[in-house]
This record gives structure tokens, C-alpha cells and sequence, in this order.
């Protein structure tokens, strides 16, 4: 479970988020969409405190997992993101092989020992719907993928560390239509394991793979429904002109 209880959070002076509140259950993809500069993507980052590493920012409100507020100054920010797995808009392999890749958050968290670390590869590859493209060039540099390849890698990497929150910012929008389709064909297959929230900007994607919908405008959360209602019969004007290409 993932709520925002009145979030409200700053660049310098700047509002950018005003007064959210949002539950998203387990097991669920929940989208996000809105035009560029909105909030979604900030409120996104809020998860696993990716906000922490900008300066001059401020939050008030609470964001909780599983009931835990993860702002609070008991909780380890490391350990946070080994629950809250994220994948952003552009593949960001590291300059490793392909196997490097998955291992490393199990390396770097002393999660484990070679032979528990060669079969979690494996299970994360599998997870990622790229092991039997990969299986016999393990060796090989990441940077030699596709671009949907190197995607569904940095999935396969943000699984290995068993997180139970997937975030994904916009995880398609660099990728020809073939990709984007294996992107979003693995998302309806994680979701069985993870919770997943995603920012798109594609509302098509949004209503192919998710089960609920936000749409934000202008740093507030106008509208939070099913999708299927969101995108057939949203309650505000607001959504209904966004959706309709009105405008955004």
C-alpha cells in the first residue's frame, strides 16, 4: 500500500505540489498524466525520496508504505529503496555487463553470496521477459542492447533487490512501438508481484495498463478514479478537455 496524506512540497518558493492525497493499493498499476511541469513526476520521485537529492526543497504531509511514514527520521533511505524499486524515462544501463548490471544492487547491499547472486540474475532476468534474448551473452557489455532491451535490463535490476513498489517514470517514451508494447505487456505481468505506479504521457499507455488513474494539473491532483471511468466518463471539465486534446 502507497498513500500521500496532504502533500504539499516546494522547490524554493515555488508550490509544486498542492495538497495531494492518494491511496494506491497493492497489487495494482495506478498512472498518472498530466501536461509537462504538473507535478506527476515530482509527486512520483516522493516515493522512494529521490526529491532528497535536489536542493532548497520542502515537504509537509505524510507518504506512506505499508503505513510507515518514509519521511520520518528513523528510516534509512537505502533500505527504502531496496522496497521501492524506480525506472526512469531513458535507459540508464551502467557501463557494465549485462549480468554486472543485475548483480550490482545485490553487491553493493551485500545481499548474498555468488551462487544465490548468479540465480537472482537469472530470476530478475526472467521477471524482465529478457533472459532467453541475453541468456548467452551475460558477459557482454549492456551498452551492446537495443533500446528496449536496455530497458527491460534496468528493470530486471531494480527487481533483483526484491523490492515490492515499482516506479516508473515515463519507462516508454523513449521506445519504437514494438518496445513500448513489451514494456507494457511486462508491466500487466509484474503487477501479479508489485505495486506499480507509472507517469506517462501517453494516454493510450495509461489506459492499456493500469487500473487506476490521477490526472494533475497545475501541481494538484484534479481527478483520481478507476481508468476505465477516468477516460469514458471523468467527473471535472478539467479531465474531460485533457483528455479530449482540449488542451495539454
Amino acid at each position: 500500500m502507497i498513500e500521500a496524506k496532504s502533500i504539499n512540497f516546494y522547490y524554493g518558493n515555488f508550490h509544486a505540489l498542492k495538497n495531494i492525497s492518494v491511496c494506491m493499493q497493492p497489487n495494482t498499476v495506478t498512472a498518472f498524466i498530466g501536461p509537462s511541469g504538473c507535478g506527476k513526476s515530482t509527486f512520483l520521485r516522493l516515493f522512494n525520496r529521490m526529491n532528497d537529492l535536489i536542493d532548497n526543497t520542502r515537504l509537509t504531509g505524510e507518504c506512506l508504505v505499508d503505513g510507515e511514514n518514509i519521511y520520518h527520521k528513523s528510516v534509512r533511505v537505502d533500505e527504502l529503496r531496496k522496497k521501492v524499486g524506480m525506472v526512469f524515462q531513458k535507459p540508464n544501463p551502467f557501463p557494465k555487463s549485462i549480468f554486472e548490471n543485475v548483480a550490482y544492487g545485490l553487491r553493493v547491499n551485500d545481499m548474498g553470496v555468488k551462487s544465490f547472486i548468479a540465480r537472482r540474475v537469472e530470476e530478475s532476468l526472467r521477471a524482465a521477459a529478457l533472459w532467453d534474448e541475453v541468456k548467452d551473452k551475460l558477459k557482454k557489455s549492456a551498452f551492446e542492447l537495443s533500446g528496449g532491451q536496455q530497458q527491460r535490463l534496468c528493470i530486471a535490476r531494480a527487481l533483483a533487490v526484491s523490492p515490492s513498489i515499482l516506479l516508473m517514470d515515463e519507462p516508454a517514451s523513449a521506445l519504437d512501438p514494438i518496445s513500448t508494447s513489451k514494456i507494457e505487456e511486462l508491466i500487466h505481468e509484474l503487477k501479479a508481484k508489485y505495486t506499480i505506479a507509472i507517469v506517462t504521457h501517453n494516454m493510450q499507455q495509461a489506459a492499456r495498463v493500469s487500473d487506476k488513474t490521477g490526472f494533475f494539473m497545475l501541481g494538484e491532483l484534479v481527478e483520481f478514479s478507476d481508468t476505465k471511468k477516468m477516460f469514458l466518463n471523468p467527473e471535472k471539465e478539467q479531465t474531460q478537455n485533457y483528455i479530449t486534446g482540449r488542451f495539454g
